[in-house]
């Protein structure tokens, strides 16, 4: 009996060890911040430039407790997903789809993500409408009526913007005969006379138009009129104006005045102000080494931080902008600053 009582004595105390290593855990961590990025697929650009800036975040807010890493998924629409469920604390989304979420339309009909904010622009997918030179007749999207012409493969993101680009031109798939083609595939049939165009959205250079041009394919970038962008940017806000610089691809001799599509990252409003402010203060005021993150990194600058974004800020990172001068237009201040305004 005696040893008995030796033995539970024993495994209380071990028991009661167990729980104070338990709490000195808990009281060590309580001063880290563990927050997540979600990204896309691991060979995109999301994922490394996911990573990239959760490594800049992690090592210049180290002293503050804050640990970032990246996480790879399906993309922008998985992406919302995880924020509400808080499997993620911050997300990269194409501009179109944060807008469609922000809005309740389209994929997200009918249940509006109202709590939805932004933090930055991060870099762009440039618009390249490309066209055999033998059905050129202005220069302009107006040329894609009738063609054959692809619009990306069924389903995809590059579908769902050429299909908002055409109604804002007033085209639709019965204007013109639609394939459904990658862009390796369209730059093929055009080479091969099967096909007159497509939609090619992309980092510059993209490679698939580098192919085109340098392989002699007889065909140019189409421009994008200032009247066309105002008409697309009425039907879903998120494009801005692009310049394809002269000789950035092989016989390419003149600029292209065409548009792009922000990726921006994203957070919803009940993420913490300070830390929103702080990662949004790190990511600028680091800029040297975030640009050595990914080539599309480059972008990432207080000028272009606003360029197509269109769902409000978040109020940490609106408190950093206005500190660091930048000018915020009214449909993207946060309805968080008039209660803040209206508390002072």
């Amino acid at each position: 009996m005696k040893n008995r009582k030796i033995k539970l004595l024993l495994i209380a105390g071990a028991m009661v060890g167990v729980v104070a290593l338990a709490v000195a855990g808990k009281v060590e961590n309580a001063d880290k911040t563990f927050l997540s990025v979600a990204t896309a697929s691991t060979g995109g650009t999301y994922y490394p430039m996911g990573v990239g800036l959760a490594n800049v975040w992690s090592n210049r807010l180290k002293q503050d407790g804050i640990q970032v890493s990246g996480q790879s998924s399906a993309g922008s629409i998985e992406n919302i997903d995880l924020l509400q469920k808080n499997e993620a604390q911050l997300a990269i989304l194409q501009s179109l789809i944060a807008v469609e979420a922000y809005e309740g339309v389209r994929n997200f009909e009918g249940r509006a993500y109202g709590h939805l904010r932004s933090i930055s622009m991060l870099w762009p997918n440039v618009e390249h409408f490309v066209m055999l030179e033998n059905k050129v007749k202005d220069g302009t999207l107006n040329d894609i009526a009738g063609t054959r012409f692809s619009v990306g493969p069924q389903a995809s993101g590059t579908e769902q913007s050429t299909l908002i680009i055409l109604q804002g031109v007033n085209l639709s798939k019965k204007s013109l005969t639609p394939e459904y083609l990658g862009y390796g595939d369209t730059v093929s049939a055009m080479r091969d006379g099967r096909l007159d165009g497509g939609a090619l959205p992309a980092g510059v250079p993209a490679a698939a138009v580098t192919d085109m041009y340098a392989s002699g394919v007889p065909s140019r970038i189409l421009d994008v009129t200032d009247e066309q962008l105002a008409n697309i940017n009425a039907i879903a806000n998120s494009w801005f104006r692009f310049d394809i610089k002269a000789d950035t691809y092989p016989r390419q001799s003149k600029a292209v005045a065409t548009i792009a599509q922000p990726n921006i990252l994203v957070a919803l409003n009940s993420l913490d102000e300070k830390l929103v402010y702080d990662l949004t203060k790190t990511l600028f005021e680091n800029l040297p080494e975030v640009h050595q993150v990914h080539s599309a990194a480059k972008y990432i600058s207080l000028e272009n931080a606003l360029k197509g974004v269109s769902v409000p800020l978040h109020i940490g990172a609106y408190k950093y902008y206005l500190e660091a001068g930048v000018t915020v237009p009214d449909y993207l201040i946060p309805p968080e600053a008039a209660t803040l305004a209206a508390n002072r």
